[in-house]
Parts: C-alpha cells; structure tokens; sequence
C-alpha cells in the first residue's frame, strides 16, 4: 500500500478543526475536495473518523485515539523540513491575536506594543477582551497567545508560569478602613465588590472568610478590575485585585492600597498558545517579547520561568 503523507496533514486538520468546511479553509481547499480527503482517510484506516450527530460532527474513539499522535508526526515533519528556519522580522507581516485579562493588557500591553512596532513594523496585535464564554478558541486557530491566570484545561495547549502577583486590599483615600488597625472583623463587615467577568458575586476570600466563621457582604460584581477601581473611587466599597499589574491604575485613580487580613495563594501569571505554534519561529519571538513584557509588569524581569507542558 502506497501511504500518502498528505492524508496526515488532512487529518490533522479534521481532527482540530471538527468540521469538513473549516479544515477545508484552514488547508485552503475546497469543501468538497476536503470531503474526498475524508473519504481517502477513511479507507486508509478502516474508521469512520468523523461522524455527523445533528450539525455537527463528531470524531470516533479511534479519532480520538489518533489526534495526538497524528498532531505530532505533522509537527515533526515540518520541523524535520525546516530545522534551522529563522524569521526576517524586518519584513515580517503578519497579525498576533492575544487574548489577555485586562489588567495584564493595560499593564504590559504597551511595552509590548512599542517592543514589537520597533523590531518588526509589519507586525500588528489584536487584544481582545476575556470572554464570559469561550467565544474564541486557541484550539481553532483563532489565539495566537493567552495570558491569565487560569491555567488551561487542554492538553494541547502549552502553558509557562511567568511570574507571580499578590492580592491586596483596594480602598479609595477617605474609606473609614484606610487607616489604623485593619482586623478581621472589620473586612468582613465592610462592604464588597468582586472582579468577575461572569458577574459572580462569589470568591474564593469567601471560602476563606468561611473558614474562620465569617461572611461578607458583596454588593456588586463588575467585569474588570479597571471597573472596579472606578466603582472604589466613588463609593465606600473594598476589593481585593492584583497588587502589581494593578497599579498603574490604583495610582492613576489615587487609590490607596492595604494588605489583605487574610491569608491568599500567590496568582500566577500564565503564558499560554497551541502546540501547533512551538516551533513557529515568529510565534517564539513574539513569546519571548511577551514574556518580558509580563514579567517586567509584574517585577519579575530576571525571575525564570516555570514551564509546563
């Protein structure tokens, strides 16, 4: 039996995208050539690969089996044909999408910007907002980088802790709790806000409150912290944010800060992108440009990062 190597390249493609059109657009074929592709594919293996289930299609126990190391092997390849392939960033164009919480993109965003405009000028970068659903998925393509600091769900998605940040407390200058003792008590009987972009009006501090037999009263979610800040400086509210890639903004906005009475796990800083990207040499430039951007956001210019596969 002849094996056509492009059967990989075609499957791979199927098995990530879900969707005969959109594996088609993303190889630059036809739909119906595609089809026949899928055809082919299926007679090589002996397995349906995909099977339709209402308007969607869905991949068989052996596609599933199949799509890491299918993914691989195409990756190796194209690694395997260009080695040593470096990127002319003065005539590089081409357009990043990120997808960065907000705070990190107002805190790091620019000197990433002004990093990228002054190495490679046909390089543009689309920031777009954190979603309350995942409208916009690194999996199809439609990410180029993420950072947050959750970290991702998917195997297929390679992530690197790039520094850390602290909670604290966020007060506006007049609030009765800007000065003197601060216990407990007095944060939990004060009134809150959360930052959640899904409009929860829950954290984990309430976990934590719990734990010593105490509540607090939250009054309001906002979607950004940038939001919330404003909230503070007009009314007698507390959050808890991000000390450092919050504080353009807390002294943009003349709020004061206090550390929280509470104990909280350290936040990382995730920097995350789709395998398919690893060997990309213009998606490592722009890695590495974002890394140093991140870590000197958060004070952590020489601190190494912790990487994850």
């Amino acid at each position: 039996m002849q094996l056509d190597l492009n059967l990989l390249i075609a499957l791979d493609a199927l098995l990530e995208e879900g969707s005969v059109t959109d594996a088609a657009a993303r190889l630059h074929v036809s739909a119906p050539a595609m089809s026949r592709t899928l055809g082919r594919i299926r007679r090589a293996t002996g397995d349906q690969i995909l099977v339709r289930t209402g308007r969607t299609m869905t991949p068989t126990p052996r596609a599933l089996a199949l799509r890491a190391t299918v993914h691989d092997l195409v990756q190796q390849a194209r690694s395997a044909l260009s080695p040593h392939a470096e990127v002319d960033l003065a005539t590089l164009e081409r357009t990043f999408i990120v997808k960065w919480h907000d705070a990190l993109g107002a805190t790091a965003g620019p000197a990433l910007v002004r990093s990228l405009r002054a190495e490679a000028p046909g390089v543009r970068l689309r920031f777009l907002a954190e979603a309350s659903t995942d409208t916009h998925d690194p999996r199809r393509g439609d990410i180029d980088l993420e950072a947050g600091a959750a970290a991702p769900a998917s195997p297929e998605i390679r992530a690197e802790i790039v520094a850390h940040d602290r909670l604290v407390l966020a007060l506006g200058p007049g609030h009765p709790l800007c000065h003197g003792p601060l216990t407990l008590e007095d944060y939990a009987a004060a009134e809150h806000l959360t930052v959640s972009r899904r409009g929860r009006l829950r954290d984990p501090i309430d976990d934590a409150l719990e734990a010593r037999g105490l509540s607090r009263q939250v009054v309001t979610a906002t979607p950004t912290i940038a939001t919330a800040l404003r909230f503070i400086r007009h009314d007698d509210l507390l959050a808890a944010v991000p000390e450092l890639i919050s504080r353009p903004l807390l002294d943009d906005l003349g709020l004061r800060t206090r550390p929280l009475p509470l104990e909280m796990p350290p936040i990382p800083v995730h920097l995350a992108w789709h395998h398919r990207y690893d060997n990309d040499p213009a998606h490592i430039w722009l890695r590495d440009r974002a890394r140093t951007a991140l870590r000197h956001a958060c004070g952590h210019s020489d601190e190494t990062a912790a990487h994850h596969p």
